[in-house]
């Protein structure tokens, strides 16, 4: 089964931690002095987003039915053997045509600037551990990189306490 990064919206603090990381991780030098000293800006590939009190880090799901790569003209977004939907290795055939931001039902595909190529998620940020550069800044725990059967049983496991009246604390 595929891994992929879930939220646990409860503790998610909007502190952009996972943003900045991910661009970190993305910039040349891959430190943050580095990034921030870069003549042009990295572009973060994680979004942080907040309605009323509700924060919550939202990034590409790689959809098995990706819309985006679907209607991807050059052929330029695809799926690797992994299950993960990128361009990475494709970035010059990218017209700059849109089609995938239009297409992507999260808003997780993104310009960059004047180069006109899509940029998204590409999971080429993960580690020894093969754990993504947002998923290790978030101080909270908040982004989890697993599989959807192992979050939803934590999720059940998470339930059991309370309901048998038991506290934690």
């Amino acid at each position: 089964m595929q891994r992929e990064i879930l939220v646990r919206h409860e503790r998610c603090m909007g502190c952009h931690s996972c943003e900045m990381a991910c661009a970190v991780a993305h910039s040349p030098t891959q430190t943050l002095v580095g990034a921030m000293l870069s003549d042009k800006p990295p572009l973060k590939q994680i979004y942080v987003e907040q309605v009323d009190d509700l924060k919550a880090p939202i990034t590409c799901r790689h959809c098995e039915d990706a819309p985006c790569v679907e209607l991807c003209m050059p052929h330029s977004l695809h799926r690797t053997t992994d299950g993960v939907v990128t361009n990475s290795d494709r970035l010059s055939k990218c017209l700059g045509c849109w089609m995938c931001i239009m297409a992507c039902p999260f808003g997780v595909i993104r310009q960059d600037g004047d180069k006109r190529r899509a940029i998204k998620c590409d999971r080429e940020c993960l580690d020894e551990t093969n754990t993504p550069a947002c998923v290790r800044a978030c101080p909270t725990g908040a982004l989890v990189f697993t599989t959807v059967a192992d979050f939803e049983a934590g999720k059940r496991r998470g339930l059991l306490p309370p309901l048998a009246g038991i506290d934690k604390s």
